[in-house]
Protein backbone atom coordinates (compact mmCIF):
# COMPACT_ATOMS: atom_id res chain seq x y z
CA UNK A 1 0.00 0.00 0.00
CA UNK A 2 1.29 3.19 -1.35
CA UNK A 3 2.09 5.86 1.48
CA UNK A 4 -0.76 8.08 -0.48
CA UNK A 5 -3.36 5.53 0.60
CA UNK A 6 -2.10 4.96 3.79
CA UNK A 7 -2.55 8.21 4.86
CA UNK A 8 -6.17 8.82 3.55
CA UNK A 9 -7.06 5.36 5.18
CA UNK A 10 -6.13 6.52 8.91
CA UNK A 11 -7.92 10.05 7.87
CA UNK A 12 -10.91 8.07 7.16
CA UNK A 13 -10.33 5.62 10.44
CA UNK A 14 -9.65 9.18 12.72
CA UNK A 15 -13.11 10.85 10.89
CA UNK A 16 -14.65 7.92 11.97
CA UNK A 17 -13.86 6.84 15.27
CA UNK A 18 -13.25 10.78 16.76
CA UNK A 19 -16.43 11.40 14.97
CA UNK A 20 -18.50 8.96 16.78
CA UNK A 21 -16.36 9.62 20.36
CA UNK A 22 -17.11 13.03 20.52
CA UNK A 23 -20.25 14.08 17.77
CA UNK A 24 -22.55 13.68 21.07
CA UNK A 25 -20.48 15.87 22.81
CA UNK A 26 -20.09 18.31 20.17
CA UNK A 27 -23.88 18.52 19.51
CA UNK A 28 -24.14 19.58 23.32
CA UNK A 29 -21.64 21.67 23.24
CA UNK A 30 -23.50 23.87 19.65
CA UNK A 31 -26.81 23.55 21.71
CA UNK A 32 -25.48 25.00 25.16
CA UNK A 33 -24.14 27.50 23.26
CA UNK A 34 -26.52 28.27 21.25
CA UNK A 35 -28.45 29.52 24.48
CA UNK A 36 -25.75 31.08 26.08
CA UNK A 37 -25.95 33.97 23.20
CA UNK A 38 -29.01 34.95 25.32
CA UNK A 39 -28.55 33.67 28.95
CA UNK A 40 -24.83 34.07 30.21
CA UNK A 41 -23.41 32.50 33.51
CA UNK A 42 -24.43 34.07 37.16
CA UNK A 43 -22.45 36.88 37.73
CA UNK A 44 -22.69 40.59 39.28
CA UNK A 45 -22.23 43.55 37.00
CA UNK A 46 -20.78 46.72 38.40
CA UNK A 47 -24.50 48.23 37.39
CA UNK A 48 -26.32 45.87 39.06
CA UNK A 49 -24.07 46.07 42.21
CA UNK A 50 -23.80 50.17 41.97
CA UNK A 51 -27.90 50.48 41.58
CA UNK A 52 -28.54 48.21 44.60
CA UNK A 53 -26.79 50.64 46.64
CA UNK A 54 -28.59 53.25 49.04
CA UNK A 55 -26.94 56.56 48.27
CA UNK A 56 -24.53 57.91 51.06
CA UNK A 57 -25.74 60.27 53.83
CA UNK A 58 -24.01 63.25 53.78
CA UNK A 59 -25.19 64.38 57.23
CA UNK A 60 -24.07 61.70 59.45
CA UNK A 61 -21.10 61.85 61.00
CA UNK A 62 -18.24 59.55 59.29
CA UNK A 63 -14.94 58.68 60.05
CA UNK A 64 -12.30 59.49 57.60
CA UNK A 65 -9.43 57.47 56.21
CA UNK A 66 -6.87 57.77 59.24
CA UNK A 67 -8.72 56.03 61.68
CA UNK A 68 -8.16 52.61 59.46
CA UNK A 69 -5.14 50.58 60.12
CA UNK A 70 -1.57 51.76 59.40
CA UNK A 71 -1.64 48.91 57.02
CA UNK A 72 -4.73 49.96 55.03
CA UNK A 73 -3.62 53.66 55.25
CA UNK A 74 -0.49 52.47 52.80
CA UNK A 75 -2.56 51.81 50.29
CA UNK A 76 -5.58 54.07 50.03
CA UNK A 77 -6.65 52.97 46.57
CA UNK A 78 -7.69 49.68 48.12
CA UNK A 79 -10.23 51.16 50.03
CA UNK A 80 -14.33 51.99 49.25
CA UNK A 81 -16.41 53.13 51.28
CA UNK A 82 -19.78 51.41 50.99
CA UNK A 83 -22.96 50.48 52.31
CA UNK A 84 -22.97 46.85 54.40
CA UNK A 85 -25.15 45.84 56.50
CA UNK A 86 -27.81 48.97 56.35
CA UNK A 87 -24.62 51.13 57.89
CA UNK A 88 -21.41 53.10 55.80
CA UNK A 89 -18.65 50.96 55.98
CA UNK A 90 -15.34 51.16 54.65
CA UNK A 91 -14.47 47.85 52.65
CA UNK A 92 -10.46 47.08 52.10
CA UNK A 93 -9.11 44.74 49.66
CA UNK A 94 -5.39 43.65 49.86
CA UNK A 95 -4.97 40.89 47.25
CA UNK A 96 -6.41 37.66 48.42
CA UNK A 97 -7.88 39.26 51.48
CA UNK A 98 -10.38 41.69 52.56
CA UNK A 99 -12.28 42.99 55.37
CA UNK A 100 -14.31 45.76 56.26
CA UNK A 101 -14.55 48.52 59.30
CA UNK A 102 -17.31 50.73 60.25
CA UNK A 103 -17.29 54.26 59.34
CA UNK A 104 -19.32 55.97 62.20
CA UNK A 105 -17.29 54.15 64.96
CA UNK A 106 -13.59 53.20 62.84
CA UNK A 107 -13.98 49.39 64.61
CA UNK A 108 -13.47 46.47 62.24
CA UNK A 109 -16.85 44.42 61.60
CA UNK A 110 -17.38 41.23 63.36
CA UNK A 111 -17.56 38.34 60.63
CA UNK A 112 -20.88 38.02 59.21
CA UNK A 113 -23.82 35.95 60.16
CA UNK A 114 -26.49 33.73 58.64
CA UNK A 115 -28.84 36.46 59.98
CA UNK A 116 -26.90 39.81 58.47
CA UNK A 117 -26.45 37.72 55.30
CA UNK A 118 -30.17 37.52 54.94
CA UNK A 119 -30.38 41.57 55.85
CA UNK A 120 -28.50 42.06 53.43
CA UNK A 121 -29.78 39.85 50.79
CA UNK A 122 -32.80 41.80 51.47
CA UNK A 123 -32.00 44.84 50.88
CA UNK A 124 -29.99 44.06 47.37
CA UNK A 125 -33.20 42.54 45.96
CA UNK A 126 -35.72 44.59 47.31
CA UNK A 127 -37.88 41.96 48.65
CA UNK A 128 -37.96 39.24 51.34
CA UNK A 129 -35.00 37.01 52.28
CA UNK A 130 -36.34 33.76 52.85
CA UNK A 131 -34.79 32.23 56.72
CA UNK A 132 -32.21 29.44 56.25
CA UNK A 133 -29.19 30.98 54.84
CA UNK A 134 -26.72 28.04 53.97
CA UNK A 135 -23.05 28.44 54.27
CA UNK A 136 -21.20 27.09 50.95
CA UNK A 137 -17.35 27.34 50.45
CA UNK A 138 -18.09 26.72 46.20
CA UNK A 139 -20.89 25.21 44.59
CA UNK A 140 -21.99 25.31 40.68
CA UNK A 141 -22.20 28.85 40.23
CA UNK A 142 -19.38 30.30 42.59
CA UNK A 143 -16.37 28.98 40.96
CA UNK A 144 -15.10 32.13 39.99
CA UNK A 145 -11.61 32.94 41.28
CA UNK A 146 -12.49 36.84 41.63
CA UNK A 147 -14.85 34.95 44.92
CA UNK A 148 -12.04 33.37 46.59
CA UNK A 149 -11.68 36.38 48.81
CA UNK A 150 -14.99 36.60 49.79
CA UNK A 151 -15.37 32.08 50.63
CA UNK A 152 -17.20 30.89 52.46
CA UNK A 153 -20.34 32.88 51.00
CA UNK A 154 -23.72 32.43 52.33
CA UNK A 155 -26.84 31.12 50.01
CA UNK A 156 -29.75 33.13 50.50
CA UNK A 157 -33.22 32.51 48.48
CA UNK A 158 -34.76 35.84 47.85
CA UNK A 159 -38.44 36.93 46.31
CA UNK A 160 -39.36 39.95 44.99
CA UNK A 161 -38.71 41.32 41.49
CA UNK A 162 -36.19 38.57 40.75
CA UNK A 163 -36.77 35.55 42.49
CA UNK A 164 -33.65 33.56 42.97
CA UNK A 165 -30.42 32.65 45.26
CA UNK A 166 -28.02 35.75 46.03
CA UNK A 167 -24.48 34.83 47.78
CA UNK A 168 -23.40 36.86 50.25
CA UNK A 169 -19.83 37.58 51.36
CA UNK A 170 -18.96 36.11 54.65
CA UNK A 171 -15.83 38.37 55.38
CA UNK A 172 -17.93 41.86 54.77
CA UNK A 173 -21.84 41.28 54.31
CA UNK A 174 -21.40 42.36 50.50
CA UNK A 175 -23.47 40.39 47.69
CA UNK A 176 -20.97 39.09 45.71
CA UNK A 177 -23.21 37.29 42.97
CA UNK A 178 -26.96 36.74 42.10
CA UNK A 179 -28.17 33.83 40.04
CA UNK A 180 -32.01 34.52 39.58
CA UNK A 181 -33.90 31.34 38.91
CA UNK A 182 -34.40 31.27 35.48
CA UNK A 183 -31.18 32.18 34.73
CA UNK A 184 -30.09 28.95 36.51
CA UNK A 185 -32.60 26.86 35.10
CA UNK A 186 -31.35 27.81 31.74
CA UNK A 187 -28.07 27.42 32.60
CA UNK A 188 -28.17 23.96 33.11
CA UNK A 189 -28.60 23.74 29.23
CA UNK A 190 -26.44 26.47 28.35
CA UNK A 191 -22.97 27.62 30.14
CA UNK A 192 -23.15 24.93 32.78
CA UNK A 193 -23.47 21.98 30.40
CA UNK A 194 -21.37 24.01 27.39
CA UNK A 195 -17.93 24.59 30.37
CA UNK A 196 -18.49 20.87 31.34
CA UNK A 197 -18.93 22.67 34.82
CA UNK A 198 -20.14 18.87 36.21
CA UNK A 199 -16.65 17.88 36.13
CA UNK A 200 -15.25 20.91 38.03
CA UNK A 201 -14.66 20.59 41.53
CA UNK A 202 -13.24 23.70 42.84
CA UNK A 203 -12.57 27.43 41.31
CA UNK A 204 -8.79 25.79 40.38
CA UNK A 205 -8.93 22.30 39.03
CA UNK A 206 -6.22 21.36 36.88
CA UNK A 207 -8.20 17.79 36.60
CA UNK A 208 -11.32 19.55 34.92
CA UNK A 209 -8.77 22.07 32.79
CA UNK A 210 -6.82 19.36 30.73
CA UNK A 211 -10.04 17.31 30.29
CA UNK A 212 -11.49 20.34 28.78
CA UNK A 213 -8.56 20.85 26.34
CA UNK A 214 -8.04 17.07 25.70
CA UNK A 215 -11.97 16.44 24.44
CA UNK A 216 -12.01 20.06 22.68
CA UNK A 217 -8.17 18.96 20.90
CA UNK A 218 -10.02 15.44 19.68
CA UNK A 219 -13.23 17.26 18.76
CA UNK A 220 -10.84 19.90 16.19
CA UNK A 221 -8.85 16.61 14.90
CA UNK A 222 -12.05 15.15 13.77
CA UNK A 223 -13.52 18.33 12.32
CA UNK A 224 -10.49 18.76 10.39
CA UNK A 225 -10.55 15.43 9.47
CA UNK A 226 -13.90 15.39 8.52
CA UNK A 227 -13.29 18.32 6.29
CA UNK A 228 -10.29 16.72 4.18
CA UNK A 229 -12.67 13.56 4.29
CA UNK A 230 -15.78 16.14 2.84
CA UNK A 231 -13.88 17.58 0.16
CA UNK A 232 -11.87 14.35 -0.91
CA UNK A 233 -15.32 12.49 -1.49
CA UNK A 234 -16.97 15.51 -3.30
CA UNK A 235 -17.24 15.25 -7.02
CA UNK A 236 -16.05 18.52 -8.40
CA UNK A 237 -15.76 17.41 -11.61
CA UNK A 238 -18.62 14.76 -13.06
CA UNK A 239 -20.58 12.56 -11.31
CA UNK A 240 -20.89 9.63 -9.19
CA UNK A 241 -23.40 6.68 -10.78
CA UNK A 242 -26.48 8.03 -8.98
CA UNK A 243 -25.64 11.06 -10.85
CA UNK A 244 -25.04 13.15 -7.98
CA UNK A 245 -21.81 15.05 -6.49
CA UNK A 246 -21.59 13.23 -3.18
CA UNK A 247 -21.26 8.99 -3.69
CA UNK A 248 -24.12 8.79 -0.39
CA UNK A 249 -27.24 7.55 -1.06
CA UNK A 250 -28.33 6.51 2.20
CA UNK A 251 -30.47 9.69 3.51
CA UNK A 252 -28.23 10.24 7.19
CA UNK A 253 -24.64 9.83 5.52
CA UNK A 254 -25.65 11.76 2.26
CA UNK A 255 -26.89 14.86 4.64
CA UNK A 256 -23.92 14.38 6.89
CA UNK A 257 -21.81 15.10 3.65
CA UNK A 258 -23.62 17.75 2.36
CA UNK A 259 -24.08 19.97 6.01
CA UNK A 260 -20.45 19.24 6.38
CA UNK A 261 -19.65 21.33 3.12
CA UNK A 262 -21.54 23.91 3.88
CA UNK A 263 -21.16 24.32 7.90
CA UNK A 264 -17.59 22.64 8.24
CA UNK A 265 -15.54 25.78 8.61
CA UNK A 266 -17.71 27.24 11.25
CA UNK A 267 -17.84 23.78 13.23
CA UNK A 268 -14.04 23.84 12.60
CA UNK A 269 -13.62 27.40 14.21
CA UNK A 270 -15.68 27.20 17.01
CA UNK A 271 -14.41 24.02 18.16
CA UNK A 272 -11.02 25.47 17.56
CA UNK A 273 -11.98 28.42 19.45
CA UNK A 274 -13.23 26.90 22.29
CA UNK A 275 -10.02 25.09 22.72
CA UNK A 276 -8.28 28.20 22.75
CA UNK A 277 -10.53 29.85 25.52
CA UNK A 278 -8.51 27.23 28.07
CA UNK A 279 -5.45 29.02 27.14
CA UNK A 280 -3.84 25.57 27.05
CA UNK A 281 -0.05 25.88 28.55
CA UNK A 282 -0.84 29.73 29.24
CA UNK A 283 0.26 30.60 25.01
CA UNK A 284 -1.48 33.65 25.63
CA UNK A 285 -0.19 34.77 28.61
CA UNK A 286 2.83 37.63 28.21
CA UNK A 287 5.46 36.15 30.38
CA UNK A 288 6.84 38.50 32.15
CA UNK A 289 4.91 41.46 33.87
CA UNK A 290 4.46 44.11 31.50
CA UNK A 291 2.82 47.08 33.68
CA UNK A 292 4.73 47.77 36.94
CA UNK A 293 1.48 49.09 38.84
CA UNK A 294 3.59 49.94 42.29
CA UNK A 295 5.57 52.62 39.98
CA UNK A 296 2.52 53.86 38.76
CA UNK A 297 0.64 54.50 42.11
CA UNK A 298 4.05 56.39 43.34
CA UNK A 299 5.25 56.64 47.34
CA UNK A 300 2.68 56.73 50.22
CA UNK A 301 0.91 60.22 50.68
CA UNK A 302 -0.75 62.16 53.25
CA UNK A 303 -4.24 61.10 54.68
CA UNK A 304 -4.35 64.50 56.81
CA UNK A 305 -5.95 66.30 53.72
CA UNK A 306 -9.90 67.02 53.36
CA UNK A 307 -9.62 63.94 49.91
CA UNK A 308 -9.17 61.87 53.00
CA UNK A 309 -12.54 62.52 54.42
CA UNK A 310 -15.61 61.19 52.97
CA UNK A 311 -18.13 64.06 54.93
CA UNK A 312 -16.05 66.56 53.21
CA UNK A 313 -16.16 64.93 49.79
CA UNK A 314 -20.41 63.90 49.95
CA UNK A 315 -20.32 67.86 50.72
CA UNK A 316 -18.57 68.65 47.24
CA UNK A 317 -20.89 66.28 45.91
CA UNK A 318 -23.39 67.86 46.99
CA UNK A 319 -22.62 71.33 45.46
CA UNK A 320 -22.81 69.74 41.77
CA UNK A 321 -25.85 67.50 42.70
CA UNK A 322 -24.32 64.49 42.65
CA UNK A 323 -25.42 61.56 44.79
CA UNK A 324 -22.82 59.46 44.90
CA UNK A 325 -23.32 55.33 46.37
CA UNK A 326 -19.81 54.95 46.89
CA UNK A 327 -16.46 56.57 47.44
CA UNK A 328 -13.48 54.79 46.16
CA UNK A 329 -9.80 56.52 46.68
CA UNK A 330 -6.97 56.34 44.08
CA UNK A 331 -2.87 57.15 44.15
CA UNK A 332 -1.36 57.76 40.89
CA UNK A 333 1.59 59.01 40.21
CA UNK A 334 1.87 60.04 44.69
CA UNK A 335 -1.10 61.73 44.52
CA UNK A 336 -4.46 61.13 46.22
CA UNK A 337 -7.77 61.36 44.82
CA UNK A 338 -11.68 60.06 45.39
CA UNK A 339 -13.85 58.27 42.94
CA UNK A 340 -17.62 58.97 42.99
CA UNK A 341 -19.77 56.60 41.97
CA UNK A 342 -23.67 56.62 41.82
CA UNK A 343 -26.40 54.28 41.20
CA UNK A 344 -26.12 54.47 37.33
CA UNK A 345 -22.56 54.01 37.27
CA UNK A 346 -21.57 57.75 36.52
CA UNK A 347 -18.10 58.71 38.28
CA UNK A 348 -16.65 62.04 39.46
CA UNK A 349 -13.00 62.73 40.26
CA UNK A 350 -12.25 64.82 43.63
CA UNK A 351 -8.92 66.27 43.56
CA UNK A 352 -7.88 69.08 46.44
CA UNK A 353 -6.41 72.16 44.14
CA UNK A 354 -5.59 75.13 45.73
CA UNK A 355 -6.71 74.31 48.76
CA UNK A 356 -10.51 73.23 47.66
CA UNK A 357 -11.95 70.17 46.78
CA UNK A 358 -12.62 70.24 42.66
CA UNK A 359 -15.31 67.79 41.07
CA UNK A 360 -14.01 66.72 37.38
CA UNK A 361 -15.79 63.97 35.00
CA UNK A 362 -12.09 62.48 34.11
CA UNK A 363 -8.61 62.72 34.65
CA UNK A 364 -6.44 65.60 33.32
CA UNK A 365 -5.10 64.13 29.67
CA UNK A 366 -1.56 65.72 30.07
CA UNK A 367 -0.65 65.03 33.21
CA UNK A 368 -2.15 61.45 33.26
CA UNK A 369 0.56 61.01 30.06
CA UNK A 370 3.11 62.00 32.19
CA UNK A 371 2.30 59.72 34.85
CA UNK A 372 1.42 56.68 32.72
CA UNK A 373 5.41 56.23 31.23
CA UNK A 374 6.29 55.24 35.13
CA UNK A 375 4.01 52.06 34.06
CA UNK A 376 7.08 50.54 32.10
CA UNK A 377 10.77 51.08 31.79
CA UNK A 378 10.70 50.49 28.30
CA UNK A 379 9.44 54.24 26.36
CA UNK A 380 6.23 55.23 25.90
CA UNK A 381 5.76 54.97 21.72
CA UNK A 382 2.38 56.47 21.54
CA UNK A 383 -0.43 58.04 23.94
CA UNK A 384 -3.81 58.78 22.13
CA UNK A 385 -7.47 58.88 23.69
CA UNK A 386 -10.19 57.12 21.65
CA UNK A 387 -13.69 57.52 21.97
CA UNK A 388 -15.05 54.81 20.35
CA UNK A 389 -14.81 50.98 20.85
CA UNK A 390 -11.83 49.47 18.62
CA UNK A 391 -10.68 45.56 17.97
CA UNK A 392 -9.39 45.16 21.57
CA UNK A 393 -11.46 47.40 23.98
CA UNK A 394 -15.34 46.98 23.32
CA UNK A 395 -17.99 46.42 25.91
CA UNK A 396 -20.18 43.26 25.84
CA UNK A 397 -23.89 42.54 26.85
CA UNK A 398 -24.17 41.13 30.42
CA UNK A 399 -24.46 37.89 29.35
CA UNK A 400 -21.43 37.70 27.71
CA UNK A 401 -18.81 36.05 29.31
CA UNK A 402 -17.06 39.05 29.98
CA UNK A 403 -20.14 40.90 30.28
CA UNK A 404 -18.86 42.47 33.57
CA UNK A 405 -15.64 43.50 32.93
CA UNK A 406 -15.88 47.75 32.53
CA UNK A 407 -15.19 49.56 29.03
CA UNK A 408 -15.95 53.24 29.66
CA UNK A 409 -15.08 55.96 27.41
CA UNK A 410 -13.02 58.20 26.58
CA UNK A 411 -10.03 55.80 27.33
CA UNK A 412 -6.28 56.29 26.94
CA UNK A 413 -4.79 54.09 25.17
CA UNK A 414 -1.05 53.87 26.02
CA UNK A 415 1.48 51.52 23.34
CA UNK A 416 5.51 50.87 24.98
CA UNK A 417 8.55 50.13 22.73
CA UNK A 418 9.15 46.84 24.74
CA UNK A 419 9.87 42.91 23.78
CA UNK A 420 5.78 42.24 24.07
CA UNK A 421 5.05 45.98 21.82
CA UNK A 422 2.26 46.32 25.50
CA UNK A 423 -0.68 48.21 25.05
CA UNK A 424 -2.35 49.46 28.39
CA UNK A 425 -6.13 50.79 28.07
CA UNK A 426 -6.40 53.31 31.26
CA UNK A 427 -9.90 54.42 32.71
CA UNK A 428 -9.69 58.12 32.09
CA UNK A 429 -12.63 58.35 34.92
CA UNK A 430 -10.97 56.52 37.30
CA UNK A 431 -7.47 55.87 36.06
CA UNK A 432 -7.19 52.69 36.30
CA UNK A 433 -5.54 50.25 34.08
CA UNK A 434 -8.53 48.22 33.01
CA UNK A 435 -6.70 45.53 30.30
CA UNK A 436 -3.03 44.95 29.38
CA UNK A 437 -1.97 43.56 26.18
CA UNK A 438 0.95 41.79 24.79
CA UNK A 439 1.61 40.30 21.67
CA UNK A 440 0.34 37.11 23.30
CA UNK A 441 -2.84 38.19 24.14
CA UNK A 442 -3.51 40.03 20.97
CA UNK A 443 -2.94 36.13 19.28
CA UNK A 444 -5.16 35.21 22.01
CA UNK A 445 -8.15 37.30 21.38
CA UNK A 446 -8.45 36.73 17.44
CA UNK A 447 -8.31 33.17 18.06
CA UNK A 448 -11.39 32.84 21.09
CA UNK A 449 -13.16 35.73 21.22
CA UNK A 450 -13.13 36.86 17.44
CA UNK A 451 -13.52 33.27 15.94
CA UNK A 452 -16.02 32.31 18.98
CA UNK A 453 -18.50 34.88 19.35
CA UNK A 454 -17.67 37.62 16.20
CA UNK A 455 -16.84 40.40 18.70
CA UNK A 456 -15.44 42.69 16.05
CA UNK A 457 -17.40 46.30 17.34
CA UNK A 458 -18.60 46.53 13.76
CA UNK A 459 -20.51 43.14 14.12
CA UNK A 460 -21.20 44.26 17.34
CA UNK A 461 -23.16 47.29 16.91
CA UNK A 462 -25.32 45.25 14.22
CA UNK A 463 -26.37 43.08 17.47
CA UNK A 464 -29.38 41.28 15.76
CA UNK A 465 -27.63 40.13 12.51
CA UNK A 466 -24.68 38.76 14.20
CA UNK A 467 -26.87 36.76 16.54
CA UNK A 468 -29.04 35.01 13.61
CA UNK A 469 -26.49 34.38 11.59
CA UNK A 470 -24.80 33.05 14.82
CA UNK A 471 -27.97 31.10 15.34
CA UNK A 472 -28.19 29.67 11.94
CA UNK A 473 -24.69 28.52 11.58
CA UNK A 474 -25.04 26.85 15.13
CA UNK A 475 -28.26 25.39 14.19
CA UNK A 476 -26.27 23.59 10.86
CA UNK A 477 -23.24 22.62 13.21
CA UNK A 478 -26.10 20.69 15.54
CA UNK A 479 -27.59 19.28 12.61
CA UNK A 480 -24.41 17.85 11.31
CA UNK A 481 -23.90 16.79 14.74
CA UNK A 482 -26.98 14.92 14.87
CA UNK A 483 -26.74 12.89 11.26
CA UNK A 484 -23.03 12.08 13.28
CA UNK A 485 -25.13 10.64 16.31
CA UNK A 486 -27.18 8.42 14.28
CA UNK A 487 -24.66 7.55 12.15
CA UNK A 488 -22.46 6.71 14.57
CA UNK A 489 -25.04 4.89 17.19
CA UNK A 490 -25.26 2.83 13.59
CA UNK A 491 -21.71 1.89 13.47
CA UNK A 492 -21.47 1.28 16.68
CA UNK A 493 -24.46 -1.31 16.55
CA UNK A 494 -22.82 -3.19 13.86
CA UNK A 495 -19.60 -3.81 15.78
CA UNK A 496 -21.81 -4.91 18.64
CA UNK A 497 -23.50 -7.36 16.20
CA UNK A 498 -20.39 -8.71 14.75
CA UNK A 499 -18.70 -9.10 17.92
CA UNK A 500 -22.07 -10.98 19.42
CA UNK A 501 -21.65 -13.52 16.09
Amino acid sequence: MSLRSTAKRWTYLLHRWLGIGGCLLMLLWFVSGMVMLFIGYPKLTPGERLGALPVLDGARVLQGLPVLPEAVQAEPESVALTTLRGEPAYVVRSGANIGAWSAVTGYALLPVSAQRAELSAAAFAGGPAFPGAVRVDEDRWTHSRGLDAHRPLYKVEVGGRQPGSLYVSSRTGEVVLDAPYHQQRWNYVGAWLHWLYFLRMQSVDPVWTWVVIVLSGLCTLAAISGIVVGVWRWRFRGRYRSGAKTPYVEPWMRWHHLVGLMASAFVFTWIFSGLMSMNPLQVFTTSAGAVDAARYRGATVSLASAVAQPQALLRAAAEQDFTPVEIQWRRIGGELFAVLLDGQGDTRIVSLMDGRLYLARQLPVAGLQQRAQAMSTAPLRTFAVVHAPDAFFYPRAPEAMNGAAVRRFPVAVVDFSDAHATRVYIDLATGDPLLTLGHRERVGRWLFYFLHSWDLPGMLRQENTRLAVLLLLSVAGAGLCTTAVVIGTRRLQMKVRRLRR
